[in-house]
């Protein structure tokens, strides 16, 4: 049986769990923007690239966002905690959901009892379930009704949780992130979930993405379309030469896929996690060059990295302007602590037994 050191686990969670955010920051304000805007904008602001740092800057600064926030409000100097965001709000209602359901073994029904008491504003799949949901339809079914979005990236961006409760335990990781995935999505949607919850789970054994990545395949079916472009990915993650070449090749083996389909984006984050190898800001970096699904991309290859390195390969400057402060959109409180959602997320892991406490 696999097991990690407490010291080690609580190492890696922060890890994880800053990255995952830093990532999402970095990402938040150019969601949606081409890589040829990026690179112009990064030029015209005289940056290096890709970035070293968050944006300094934005052009549409007081554009809403969130509820909360600007688009200036993810801008370096401009924040003093995690500003919002639905890849940050997801992560702290996977922990809602293991809480006030049944540990790690809640079930779709308490996933459906979440959604509806915390989310205050949804797109796309989780838009439609949510609406589903409150118009009485069954969480087995809330994804099947009117729902074109089911294969789309949003399942994958709720998983990490699922991974940071269950360390050195990908099964328990993939099952959990397959019942919260059902509420929303289907087929290569779902498995996308399963697929980075057990990836993170792995992360923290093996201390090594490229394996990590790897040995998260067996616990998505072998025939799926997404097992299959991960292990194309695995395959040219020693060749893939930049940011701009892991797009191009991404944009060739799927032409036509939209920006925020959880397979493109899924190759992506391995892309940036091989270029990336072990600083977890150049990991980020990239994955947010690259454009598509930018901050969902770097958010979770931000939590694989931080969970297979830990906070030594994570610089201070990505994560101390968060202080010790969480910004939610959702219902329930407007901040949370980082170092009790930490203590909370360790709690949970602890029931799964691979945690040795020295």
């Amino acid at each position: 049986m696999q097991t990690i050191t407490l010291t080690e686990y609580r190492d890696k969670l922060k890890a994880a769990m800053l990255a995952r955010f830093a990532g999402c920051t970095l990402g938040a304000p150019v969601e949606g923007w081409s890589l040829q805007q990026m690179e112009d904008y990064a030029k015209q602001l005289g940056l290096a690239y890709p970035l070293t740092d968050y944006w300094p800057a934005v052009p549409n600064p007081d554009d809403p966002r969130y509820i909360y926030e600007k688009f200036s409000s993810y801008c370096k100097g401009n924040f003093s905690y995690v500003p919002c965001d639905d890849d940050v709000g997801y992560t702290l209602l996977s922990l809602f959901i293991a809480e006030e359901g049944n540990g790690r073994d809640f079930t779709l029904n308490d996933v459906a009892k979440a959604w509806v008491k915390y989310i205050t504003l949804a797109w796309t799949a989780e838009d439609i379930a949510l609406k589903n949901l409150k118009n009485g339809v069954p969480p087995e079914k809330a994804a099947e009704i009117d729902n074109p979005y089911d294969e789309w990236i949003g399942a994958d961006i709720r998983c990490d949780g699922y991974g940071y409760m269950a360390p050195c335990e990908p099964e328990k990781a993939a099952e959990m992130a397959k019942t919260d995935a059902w509420i929303s999505h289907r087929r290569n949607g779902v498995y996308g979930s399963m697929y980075f919850a057990a990836v993170i789970a792995l992360s923290f054994q093996l201390s090594d993405a490229k394996k990590a990545l790897t040995a998260g395949l067996d616990y998505i079916p072998s025939d799926c379309e997404l097992a299959d472009a991960i292990r194309w990915a695995l395959e040219n993650y020693d060749a893939v030469r930049d940011y701009r070449h892991a797009a191009e090749l991404v944009d060739e083996r799927f032409p036509g896929m939209h920006a925020v389909h959880t397979i493109n984006n899924a190759c992506l984050t391995v892309f940036a996690l091989a270029l990336g190898g072990k600083d977890i800001g150049k990991v980020i970096s990239n994955a947010v060059a690259m454009a598509h699904d930018c901050d969902c991309t770097a958010a979770t290859a931000g939590s694989i990295a931080g969970a297979c390195y830990g906070m030594k390969c994570l610089d201070s400057h990505w994560y101390e302007p968060f202080g010790d402060k969480i910004g939610s959109y959702f219902n329930g409180e407007r901040y949370y602590s980082i170092n009790d959602i930490l203590d909370r997320y360790e709690k949970q892991a602890l029931k799964g037994g691979r945690i040795v406490i020295e």
